[in-house]
């Protein structure tokens, strides 16, 4: 049985919830804000990040939406990687495979008020966009929402990285060098990145066991727009998903603690109120 369609156009996240996350981004005291919104494969991100910046432009404002999924290494750089560094190399997501300088001129330029170049990559075809069909924008934006599936998240210690965490390392990388390297990527190249969110807003789902069935749905959405193109079969994704559970896992342990504001989630992606504080001079029934 086919799985329900990923986050259809009917739903999204609740309209109070992205006001407070638009007003939160709003009030950070910048004249040009970041929110970044962070949160796995499949939990909602996209949707949120559309929602806030359709908020936006309601209000009058300028506003564009970036991923960072979007300045991914073209193929052909990957494939340099996977020759000089570890064959792992040539799948785009882990740290390590993102164009970071061309992610820093777009902030430069969204922070500078002039025209900004938004890049894209097409998953489909796993390659970065030509880009002359880039969106450009003119004036200067009053908002940007940056979202990804690792946002924000540091770096494991060494000893985490000893034992395979999968399939996919205990196969494909059972001396840890793949791993490694990913690791150290994120800890020396990505905490600049990072500084340069003004909010950041997690998306917490249940566990990870959740994700694989949520990229799934997603990976049908992206079929079901351009059926014309082949994507990855459900084994496909399964091992597809295992090159991020590392850094998935890591971001579950530290995200919570690092966020400004944390969105729990079910397993349907419905947001879990969060439980009210106990009066002064009252206890929880026990």
């Amino acid at each position: 049985m086919p799985a329900p369609a990923y986050m259809p156009a009917t739903k999204g996240f609740p309209d109070t919830l992205v006001a407070q996350a638009l007003d939160d981004a709003l009030g950070c005291g910048a004249a040009r804000p970041v929110l970044a919104i962070s949160g796995l494969q499949g939990s909602g991100k996209s949707t949120l990040a559309a929602q806030v910046v359709a908020l936006a432009e309601a209000r009058g404002l300028r506003a564009a939406m970036l991923s960072i999924d979007d300045v991914y290494l073209t193929r052909a750089q990957r494939q340099r990687l996977a020759r000089q560094v570890h064959p792992l190399l040539l799948t785009r997501g882990p740290p390590g495979t993102h164009d970071l300088p061309l992610a820093h001129a777009t902030l430069d330029a969204v922070a500078t008020g002039g025209p900004v170049t938004l890049p894209r990559f097409d998953k489909l075809a796993d390659e970065r966009e030509p880009a002359s069909t880039w969106p450009r924008l003119a004036g200067p934006l009053d908002l940007l929402v940056f979202e990804g599936w690792f946002l924000g998240t540091p770096p494991e210690t060494g000893a985490a990285l000893a034992a395979p965490l999968n399939a996919l390392e205990r196969e494909a990388d059972p001396d840890g060098r793949w791993r490694r390297w990913c690791n150290e990527a994120l800890a020396r190249d990505y905490p600049a990145l990072w500084q340069r969110c003004n909010r950041l807003w997690f998306l917490q789902p249940p566990d990870f066991s959740v994700v694989p069935r949520w990229r799934w749905q997603q990976e049908q959405n992206l079929q079901a727009a351009q059926p014309g193109r082949s994507s990855m079969s459900r084994a496909q994704l399964e091992r597809f998903v295992q090159y991020y559970e590392r850094v998935s896992r890591q971001a579950l342990r530290t995200l919570p603690a690092l966020a400004d504001r944390v969105i729990t989630l079910d397993e349907q992606r419905r947001v879990v109120p969060a439980a009210p504080l106990s009066s002064p001079g009252t206890s929880p029934a026990g």
